[in-house]
């Protein structure tokens, strides 16, 4: 049944390139554009780990919900063993401290409110990858009284790198203090709302701001980016649960996943768009072919063969055609996205954003192996109706039809 099917696969080599070609074509649309939404997540899920949230977030319990309001009352008294004890997780490559507050920046004519992260530079280098620094560089260990600060604020104030800002925050006893501060950096992420509105300065210069030696929150930054749920896991199990909450990014980025959600369903519409065109083409051709050799299965039927018999013949020549359309949409899938993905698709700033970004089409062996399955089995439901005709035909009715 098997050479019978190939053979006619062969002899009617026009169509079943046809098919074929439908077949590989919807293949390769499902590879690109399922390719190229991956590396949407990819590179906007880098950006966020590596400008503002790190793999995971250690704060005390309370403070993912309020504390951004009032840091104050959430502070951790950061120490040599709780880092020891953090960096011992498995999978776990770094530990940085952060202090978060908010306050009043000016420069001497303009004043506006602003969010502060006081990092440690050493440490923050490691997981800054995802900040574009514009103008000016970034913050190092000798910069005791600097900050950098995002291209909405810098904006608003109308300042460059070397330009003296002050800074005034409330201490933790509820006194306000300030700081002078030079400009040193002017920077840009994936998020415009964080731009217009954060900067960043040496922890120790917040510290002697706020009066404090404690800090808001602990950034874990992980070995892997696919290890994040492990170490969330491993220091929840440290932790004291009553006191502390571990977040993932995931958890942390209404952003991000609202965003997922939103490419997911527009994806799965597409995906029913191209399964059905391929069914429609497919279904199109097979019936032609039905149509064109109702004669020759009439001549089988009568001589002695059943009609299941050739319902099946119809079956495996799809399946054949399934085959090689998926094979060769794979093969010309994955190198289009290697030549692309070699070139870069340039894209402008995404919504919400300052800065463009380089696209590429991922391929990942899951969904090598779905668009390949999906090939392969999208046009079988198109051969069902043609085979069940052909199988209940009367003989007399299909020998008319090569008269």
């Amino acid at each position: 049944m098997i050479r019978l099917a190939l053979r006619n696969i062969l002899r009617h080599q026009m169509r079943s390139l046809m098919v074929v070609a439908a077949i590989a074509t919807g293949v390769i649309a499902l590879l690109i554009t399922e390719g190229f939404i991956r590396d949407v997540y990819k590179q906007f899920g880098d950006g966020l780990i590596q400008a503002q949230l790190g793999h995971v977030q250690i704060a005390r319990k309370g403070f993912f919900e309020t504390g951004y309001r009032t840091p104050e009352s959430f502070l951790i008294a950061e120490n040599q063993s709780l880092r020891t004890q953090l960096r011992a997780a498995p999978h776990t490559k770094e530990v940085m401290p952060r202090l978060d507050f908010s306050g009043l920046l000016n420069n001497g004519e303009t004043e506006i409110t602003i969010i502060a992260e006081a990092v440690e530079p050493t440490q923050e280098a490691l997981l800054s990858g995802g900040l574009r620094v514009l103008a000016g560089r970034a913050l190092t260990t000798k910069d005791a009284q600097a900050v950098m600060i995002g291209k909405g604020v810098a904006d608003s104030l109308r300042v460059k790198p070397g330009a003296t800002v002050t800074l005034m925050a409330p201490t933790i006893d509820g006194a306000m203090n300030t700081a002078e501060l030079t400009v040193i950096g002017i920077f840009a992420s994936f998020s415009k709302d964080y731009d217009d509105r954060a900067i960043r300065l040496p922890i120790r210069a917040a510290q002697d701001l706020l009066g404090t030696p404690e800090i808001s929150r602990v950034i874990v930054l992980a070995d892997a980016r696919e290890n994040t749920e492990a170490v969330a896991a491993a220091l929840r199990a440290q932790l004291d649960a009553a006191k502390y909450d571990v977040r993932t990014w995931t958890a942390l980025s209404d952003i991000y996943r609202n965003t997922v959600a939103a490419y997911e369903g527009q994806f799965g519409v597409i995906r029913i768009i191209i399964l059905l065109l391929v069914i429609l083409s497919v279904a199109n051709v097979v019936n032609m072919s039905i149509f064109e050799r109702t004669g020759e299965y009439g001549t089988m039927r009568a001589l002695g063969n059943s009609g299941a018999f050739i319902a099946k013949i119809i079956y495996i020549e799809t399946a054949m055609l399934g085959l090689l359309g998926a094979s060769v949409g794979v093969v010309i899938g994955v190198l289009l996205a290697w030549i692309i993905s070699a070139i870069g698709i340039p894209m402008p700033p995404p919504p919400n954003a300052y800065m463009g970004y380089l696209a590429q089409i991922r391929m990942h062996p899951d969904m090598v192996a779905t668009a390949f399955l999906t090939g392969l089995i999208a046009p079988l439901p198109a051969c069902l109706w043609p085979a069940y005709k052909v199988r209940t035909m009367p003989i007399i009715d299909a020998l008319r039809e090569s008269v």
